[in-house]
């Protein structure tokens, strides 16, 4: 094909054009001659036959001939051919080279015919050549789009057996992260379980420490409460058999805590509250309301909820922590009230 590209088909040149038409020429003139002295040996006069016929002249006298036959007719005959005409050696010579320059003449067409076939014959092959050639170029070209194609195939396959694996390797890592965060989740999940349950211990193993140690207080107040309202009652009763003025003093001791300062209960909820153990999540801010019974000298003497805040917890938390402020700082005057009430919440 790339031969066929370079070197395009071209027609053979003719050769020996110019001698070709010389001698055709030539042969024209010869046969124009022959042609004129041809028609001029013809134009004698061929020679010509003459009959006659002769009739007896019947006497006058005589009988009357009986009818004769109808003559047959007469059968002239042909003319004798013409003598082959003689030919001089000049004509002969003429005759002879007009028979070669025809015999050449047909030798170079039958020649120019051969060529002409022959080169007829080799385009045919070099068409054919150049045919099959591109045949075998398309072959090989498509042969090279096959594998191409197979390539590309192969190639294609590779890459999704690639992703395949690649995605089966990160399905089968999430799964081992998925099982390694679930371990530990439960792992701190029952770490803070177990922080939970051992908080809630503790806080179980502390609310009784103070619920004991509220109750030796609450024990050891009762019995300071009731020798003081011995000494009280001792010292009245001295007051009534020796005079007024130590009743008036007794009195005063009685009664001295009266109504708590305006700041007061502020003073003592800053005490309280460090002491208020309590991790619940409460939802808004419950109020929960305190009221305290006071000695004297700030001693505690009751704790009750006045007021609960719908979540025991909190109620409970808050009383604990009240009992552990014991006891609970004096007023203004240096003496605690009788009574007044604390209001806590959570996030305050």
């Amino acid at each position: 094909m790339t031969t066929a590209a370079a070197y395009p088909y071209q027609p053979v040149k003719e050769r020996g054009t110019l001698r070709s038409f010389l001698l055709a020429l030539l042969m024209h003139l010869m046969l124009a001659i022959v042609l004129y002295y041809g028609v001029s040996w013809q134009s004698s006069t061929p020679v010509g036959a003459e009959a006659e016929l002769w009739e007896e002249i019947p006497a006058a006298t005589a009988p009357p001939p009986p009818p004769r036959p109808e003559p047959e007719p007469v059968v002239q005959p042909r003319p004798a051919p013409p003598p082959p005409q003689v030919k001089s050696k000049v004509e002969d010579d003429a005759d002879i080279a007009l028979e070669q320059k025809k015999r050449r003449a047909e030798a170079a067409a039958r020649e120019e015919a051969e060529r002409k076939e022959a080169a007829r014959k080799e385009a045919e092959r070099k068409e054919a050549e150049r045919k099959e050639e591109a045949r075998k170029e398309e072959a090989r070209k498509e042969a090279l789009r096959k594998d191409a194609d197979r390539k590309e195939t192969e190639r294609r396959e590779a890459e999704r057996k690639e992703d395949a694996k690649k995605k089966a390797a990160q399905q089968e890592q999430d799964r081992k992260e998925q099982a390694e965060r679930e371990r530990k989740e439960a792992a701190e999940a029952k770490a803070k379980a177990q922080a939970d349950a051992k908080a809630k211990a503790q806080a179980d193993a502390k609310a009784k420490a103070d619920a004991d140690a509220k109750a030796k207080r609450e024990a050891a107040a009762n019995a300071q409460r009731k020798s003081e309202l011995a000494r009280l009652q001792a010292l009245a009763g001295g007051s009534g058999a020796g005079g007024g003025g130590v009743g008036n003093a007794a009195g005063a001791g009685a009664g001295g805590g009266g109504k708590a300062s305006p700041g007061y209960a502020d003073r003592v909820r800053r005490r309280v509250k460090p002491n208020i153990v309590f991790t619940e999540d409460v939802p808004g801010n419950p109020t929960a309301v305190v009221s305290v019974q006071l000695a004297p000298d700030g001693s505690l003497l009751s704790a009750r909820l006045s007021k609960s805040s719908g979540n025991s917890g909190w109620d409970n938390a808050v009383l604990r922590a009240v009992e552990r402020s014991d006891p609970l700082p004096r007023d203004e005057n240096g003496k605690a009230p009788a009574s007044f009430t604390i209001t806590f919440r959570p996030k305050d």
